[in-house]
């Protein structure tokens, strides 16, 4: 009976689920967190040492298949931008903000007053250039027209960087999005990258550590690529 006793022990040891391995991040705010990381999803190989800070630039420096280019992120709140400065003083390419819906109930879409000013300058400036539009969609439907408005106005240019659909928490308010479930959020994602890889564009998709952890499933979203945003020093994503 003892020797049974010992087989069954070694029996469940073999069986029990293996430990899940947990990610410790902070915010933007340096609010801890904590969260499994899912087994499911591939891990990057970023070597943490290769990043390097020089001011308020990062660059990753290795002998490995990884190379890093310096780009901007602009919107109307930047106002006039001097493109040919950016680029003399290293700045290859930029995500420009083309428009977003309101997070006010009415969620009314607005094309982003200094959009057709940055394009044009940002590309006679020589940058790639690539587009985001700001979502509060709560439904596939508000999903799809934001895509759509996108395709419109894209159409008198010529990018050859990726179409970015931009969801995140409404931190000093109340927004229309914020009844959205893990599944909305994720769905809406998904309609906005197919409809635009459908029009020939190349989706992607913005995020931070919090939105990954606890608001979008990444297991079904492994075939989108990401727009990662991280204050911390060095990029805390797993994935």
């Amino acid at each position: 009976t003892e020797a049974a006793s010992k087989e069954d022990d070694a029996a469940e040891k073999e069986t029990k689920e293996p430990e899940p391995e947990l990610l410790h991040f902070v915010d933007v705010y340096q609010n801890p967190y904590q969260v499994e990381i899912n087994p499911n999803v591939e891990k990057h190989d970023y070597k943490d040492d290769s990043f390097v800070h020089n001011g308020d630039r990062l660059s990753y420096e290795d002998d490995s298949n990884y190379t890093y280019r310096l780009g901007v992120d602009v919107s109307e709140h930047q106002g006039y931008v001097d493109w040919q400065a950016l680029k003399d003083s290293g700045f290859e390419f930029a995500f420009i903000r083309l428009g977003y819906r309101g997070y006010g109930q009415e969620g009314r879409i607005c094309l982003d007053r200094e959009f057709h000013r940055n394009i044009q300058n940002a590309q006679a400036a020589g940058f790639d250039v690539g587009v985001y539009f700001f979502s509060q969609a709560i439904s596939g439907a508000e999903a799809a027209e934001e895509a759509e408005f996108v395709l419109d106005k894209l159409k008198p240019y010529n990018i050859s960087g990726p179409v970015i659909y931009d969801t995140e928490e409404i931190k000093w308010d109340t927004a229309r999005t914020d009844g959205n479930t893990r599944k909305e959020f994720t769905n809406f994602c998904k309609v906005f990258c197919d409809t635009v890889s459908q029009a020939g564009y190349d989706p992607m998709i913005y995020s931070n550590m919090k939105w990954m952890a606890f608001t979008l499933d990444m297991e079904e979203l492994t075939e989108y690529d990401f727009w990662y945003a991280d204050y911390h020093d060095i990029p805390q994503c797993p994935y």
